[in-house]
């Protein structure tokens, strides 16, 4: 693939437009598809896809799908959504990490968590976890003041750990001093190797176990003791106040039939915050101040914010990034029967993929859909347009914790800004290499400047 150059604004007015590979001007081969996807997923849709409503290949006998029509994708996530299922690839791609928690779990086992799990997250519980988000992003600015006079700084390993600690203390209302390094090492083995998509996980049904679904077996058991002890050190510390997330979901009851938590299902609601917002988190905050280094103007506009109650303009950037680099670029479903897609016939079996990547970058959806423009989600600008923009999924299975994980970016981004003046130590494009979710292609250096 080659890359468009990125395009620093050289005058006001001008928007930036951010590097990205150029994507292929003809669908790829089955072997080239299966070899992109390992590496790079956005580099398997040709230029096309960003301008049609609906795609459909053949792939290992199979069809497959690209919705890119918002009636559509709301047909799919909302108005039937029963009809689509997890797909065989994504179940075991996540249930080793996040066992069936809400993120994976279907039907009943699913309504009982969501159910039970609303508390936690309404905007008044939310306000409750504000204290530790502040307090581990003032922590993580101090340490960065020395690093940032000695010369180029890692932010994104700062990143990580900012939203691991975040992570830690609004789930245990402790730090990760303790776990952090052991809990790290997990989620880099699992990345490295088990977390990548293998032909096998797509073609292989799921009652019958593969070696990699064996070594997933073995990790698991790994991560599910080593669980159970961080929730049993912080059970022992529990003095009856409800300060944190486990409380919550330890106090969780559903409202239709009374059911708490079973200790199994507590642990994996536990992973499932921890890793899904965390990780969430470091990137929408690399990818905004990567952002925010290429164009000077709207790092002022969110450094001028940063001592004010309300910062419209700073959550206008972390909306845009998440447009721009949405942490989860794809959606993968399977249809259980019949139904019709922007005008298409889908047939049971048939596979749909949703890419908020695409919608996110459609030309017959967006002006200017390659421009970072926080303006766009300013209060009093243009609607943006109803299922084009789904950053955190759409529908009864959108993310539960989105409130959240806004307020915890714009807050973090905010302190940062307000206390560095960011620059790139080079000039060497970010790409964005996208294969379970949108990461960067290797770790930029910036340059702090403390204001």
């Amino acid at each position: 693939m080659t890359i468009d150059q990125q395009t620093a604004p050289s005058r006001p007015g001008a928007r930036l437009v951010p590097p990205v590979p150029v994507p292929p001007e003809r669908e790829l081969s089955t072997l080239r598809f299966v070899a992109t996807m390992r590496t790079n997923g956005i580099g398997c849709w040709p230029a096309s896809a960003y301008e049609l409503p609906l795609r459909r290949r053949r792939l290992f006998g199979k069809v497959r799908l690209t919705v890119s029509d918002p009636e559509a994708v709301r047909r799919v996530l909302v108005e039937n959504a029963g009809n689509y299922a997890r797909t065989a690839l994504s179940i075991r791609m996540l249930r080793p990490m996040l066992g069936d928690g809400l993120l994976i779990s279907e039907g009943a086992a699913w309504r009982h968590q969501r159910r039970a799990l609303s508390p936690a997250f309404t905007p008044r519980a939310v306000e409750t976890l504000v204290p530790h988000i502040l307090s581990a992003t003032d922590e993580a600015v101090a340490a960065l003041e020395g690093p940032a006079a000695q010369g180029p700084v890692d932010l994104f390993g700062a990143l990580q750990h900012l939203a691991l600690e975040i992570a830690g203390r609004t789930m245990f209302s402790v730090g990760m001093a303790r776990h952090g390094a052991r809990l790290r090492g997990y989620l880099a083995a699992y990345s490295e190797r088990l977390g990548r998509p293998h032909l096998t996980d797509a073609l292989v049904p799921l009652r019958f176990a593969t070696p990699l679904d064996r070594a997933r077996d073995r990790f698991r058991r790994d991560w599910v003791a080593f669980l159970d002890t961080v929730i049993a050190d912080r059970a022992a510390e529990r003095d009856g106040r409800p300060r944190d997330l486990l409380d919550h979901l330890r106090a969780a009851r559903d409202p239709e039939t009374g059911r708490s938590f079973t200790t199994e299902e507590l642990r994996d609601q536990v992973a499932t915050m921890i890793l899904a917002g965390h990780e969430t988190t470091a990137l929408t905050l690399l990818w905004a101040c990567t952002l925010l280094a290429l164009d000077a103007d709207a790092q002022e506009r969110v450094a001028a914010e940063a001592d004010l109650p309300e910062k419209p303009f700073t959550r206008a950037v972390i909306d845009e990034t998440l447009r721009l680099y949405p942490p989860a670029y794809v959606i993968a479903r399977v249809a259980l029967g019949p139904d019709v897609l922007a005008g298409q016939p889908v047939a049971r079996g048939d596979s749909v993929t949703i890419s908020p990547w695409l919608l996110h970058r459609h030309r017959r959806l967006w002006r200017d859909p390659d421009a970072f423009d926080p303006t766009r989600f300013l209060p009093g600008a243009a609607p943006v347009p109803r299922f084009a923009y789904m950053p955190f999924g759409a529908g009864p299975r959108i993310c539960i914790g989105a409130a959240f994980a806004l307020t915890e970016a714009t807050l973090a981004l905010s302190r940062l800004v307000g206390h560095f003046r960011l620059a790139r130590a080079d000039d060497r494009p970010v790409l964005p290499a996208a294969v379970v979710t949108t990461q960067p292609d290797h770790a930029p250096a910036f340059r702090l400047t403390r204001r």
